[in-house]
């Protein structure tokens, strides 16, 4: 099974970006997920106060529970649901989050469903476990919105969990309460990663636990409070879990980095103006990438309501996205990423990332069309 683990080409594109910069040229990034802002000057201080103090020791595995209790708060504020702090693990960024989730619920040969296209690393975390994943495939004509009767055809008695994303990567579209609810009648264990939580521009965000308690919730604070480099998650799950988890925390990571806990705390009570900025900046690039690669002429079947990422339709251009993107890299300087990541269904696609500034995206765009022109 891991042999079957397949590359993530958003990072192998920044891996040859990167090449590309030491020689002296000027690559304008739009190819990673990862907020250019930096992190918000309390939850900064916090860490300097923390490490000065020598508050760096080994915490609780699950995790302080100051901050455990703190999120439980902002599910109850955001989304009016109400869980105990005992269901929180505070993990060292959402990926050790997904890896626990896993296995605790699959044996080897197990299945998870998940969307095509979707986040490119779900799968290969499913065949991590020795697990098998499953495609439930959207369309673009669709708007890449989930079909509860497509759904349904790909379950079978070996299927243990389905892995939802809302706002989405690689869309920045949000999955509508109905078809939530939807999901959660299924009567499958539900695995929702929302860690793009927080960053909404239109409409609002739900959690999956305002329609079901049979679900494993991943978030944490790298997109939201731009502490990517800080690696600092949580996992919310249902209290019979809650040991098995306790005890693959403790042997595999102990526990989350103490420094960056201490900075998740002022996060949450001091850093909400810093992220309603950071939205309104966002919003404003939302609006001016949409505009001007539709003037290129990428069509964009689902218009992005959240996150930071646009997902365009290419297949104008290019038949193979792949070839296009690292053309489009070494030509105009400009790193995306091909479709084909996010499942066999994203390829003639392309995703861009806003998390850069106005004046890059601006500069991307015109290296673009000068490419365009060139075809």
């Amino acid at each position: 099974m891991l042999e079957d683990i397949t590359p993530f080409i958003a990072m192998e594109v920044l891996e040859r970006a990167q090449e590309i910069e030491k020689n002296g040229d000027n690559v304008i990034h739009l190819e990673v997920g990862e907020p250019d802002f930096n992190v918000p000057y309390d939850a900064c201080e916090a860490v300097v106060c923390a490490v000065r103090n020598g508050w760096t020791h080994y915490t609780h595995s699950l995790g302080m529970l100051e901050l455990r209790k703190a999120i439980a708060a902002l599910y109850k504020k955001e989304c009016g649901v109400e869980f105990s702090p005992e269901n929180v693990v505070v993990t060292s960024g959402s990926s050790p989050a997904i890896l626990m989730v896993l296995r605790t619920l699959c044996d080897v040969g197990d299945e998870v469903l998940v969307f095509n296209p979707g986040y490119a690393c779900y799968a290969n975390f499913v065949r991590t476990v020795h697990a098998v994943p499953v495609y439930v495939n959207l369309s673009p004509e669709n708007g890449f919105r989930i079909d509860i009767e497509e759904v349904k055809k790909k379950i079978t008695p070996k299927t243990k969990a389905i892995f939802i994303n809302s706002p989405s990567n690689p869309f920045g579209t949000m999955i509508e309460p109905e078809v939530m609810r939807q999901i959660a009648d299924l009567g499958l264990t539900v695995i929702s990663d929302e860690i793009y939580h927080g960053l909404v521009y239109e409409g609002k965000a739900h959690s999956i636990l305002e329609f079901t308690d049979n679900a494993f919730v991943i978030n944490g604070f790298s997109k939201r409070f731009a502490m990517t480099g800080l690696r600092l998650g949580y996992l919310i799950a249902p209290q019979k879990y809650m040991r098995t988890l306790q005890t693959l925390q403790q042997n595999l990571f102990i526990c989350a980095p103490s420094d960056a806990q201490w900075a998740g705390i002022e996060a949450l009570d001091k850093c909400g103006k810093d992220v309603a900025e950071m939205c309104r900046i966002y919003d404003e690039r939302r609006k001016f990438i949409v505009a001007g690669l539709k003037k290129l002429g990428f069509k964009i079947w689902a218009e992005p309501v959240g996150a930071f990422y646009v997902f365009v339709d290419a297949r104008m251009f290019a038949a193979d996205t792949y070839k296009f993107a690292f053309d489009i890299l070494e030509n105009a300087h400009v790193g995306v990423t091909p479709g084909i990541d996010f499942g066999s269904q994203g390829q003639g696609f392309l995703r861009l990332s806003y998390a850069n500034s106005l004046m890059n995206i601006k500069e991307a765009l015109d290296r673009l069309e000068k490419y365009l022109k060139t075809l």
